[in-house]
């Protein structure tokens, strides 16, 4: 018997692929001399989406410029960050422009970043029987993952092309799966939001501590009860380790609580209004003849005018 086709929804972490655009294309202008390379990066790649990947449905989530409750219960939570380039700054008005022509519903919530808006409609998702494709450039989104139901696509940087992420495939990457994702940060921290982790813990050694105890939970159970511990697991709990890792406690459960995805958002969801095809090609061709993307033209999907129009032919 055939598998049954689920519908998918493609879920995209707007500012993660507007940031990888900008970086991975070069200087691109509009006949008036307006800077478009990331604006041009992103819809080439929502449109590359659309046309390989084939959902049914498509959604947009962008972070906000305002505190979320992650700085709240870390005053020093992404406090590092460099200021976002003014160039690309310039173009996020534009990036909005495009979206809205495409009709696609844009998810902004204050006090929550898109990570936590994209969990949060996938799970509502997975109750509606859909497989939810989230589209980013954020390997925060690998603990999402569940097999048939979530998986991640990064889309191609450098020399690596464009890869979906399964649960195999995460293992495969990252030595651990997508459900050890949370405890890798609360123990090897994270450099780019400032996630302390457990300070002289680095990423193999993360990795050897859940390959060997499973969880965070597990390893600190296993310092209470070191009499019970195992030849193997004696070996990878040296004395030095030990200390850092009762030292670091408590920044072991902060991290562990800012790395955790928030999946139950307030907001409200309606698949319907995600429809791929619920848009005015017209609209969208003439924005992005505007902008000088004519090589995207073709890349448009069909708008419900064109699918009633191709069902009566066929």
């Amino acid at each position: 018997m055939m598998p049954t086709h689920k519908p998918i929804l493609v879920l995209i972490d707007g500012h993660a692929v507007v940031f990888r655009a900008f970086y991975a294309f070069p200087p691109l202008t509009t006949s008036e001399g307006e800077l478009v390379n990331a604006v041009y990066g992103f819809t080439r790649i929502v449109l590359k989406v659309i046309r390989d990947l084939h959902p049914e449905y498509i959604a947009v989530s962008f972070d906000m410029a305002k505190p979320t409750f992650r700085h709240t219960a870390f005053a020093g939570y992404k406090a590092q960050r460099k200021e976002v380039p003014s160039e690309l700054l310039g173009q996020l008005g534009r990036v909005h422009e495009v979206v809205r022509a495409l009709n696609i519903p844009i998810f902004e919530i204050g006090g929550y970043e898109a990570d936590d808006i994209i969990g949060t409609i996938a799970k509502k998702a997975a109750g509606k029987s859909l497989k939810t494709i989230i589209v980013t450039g954020d390997r925060d989104a690998y603990q999402l993952v569940k097999d048939g139901i979530v998986t991640v696509y990064m889309p191609p940087r450098g020399n690596d092309d464009a890869r979906e992420y399964a649960e195999e495939d995460v293992k495969e990457k990252m030595g651990i799966g997508p459900d050890q994702i949370i405890d890798y940060k609360a123990l090897a921290g994270d450099a780019s939001d400032n996630i302390p982790g457990v300070a002289g813990v680095g990423p193999k050694t993360a990795i050897t501590l859940l390959q060997t105890f499973g969880s965070v939970d597990g390893i600190y159970k296993a310092l209470v009860h070191p009499q019970k511990l195992t030849p193997k697991r004696k070996v990878v709990l040296k004395e030095s380790l030990v200390k850092k890792l009762v030292d670091s406690h408590e920044n072991a459960l902060l991290s562990q609580k800012l790395a955790t995805i928030d999946c139950d958002v307030p907001l409200t969801f309606n698949v319907k209004d995600c429809a791929v095809s619920g848009y005015d090609k017209k609209t969208a061709v003439e924005l992005i003849q505007k902008l000088g993307f004519k090589s995207l033209v073709n890349m448009l999907p069909a708008d419900e005018f064109e699918q009633e129009v191709q069902g009566a032919l066929f």
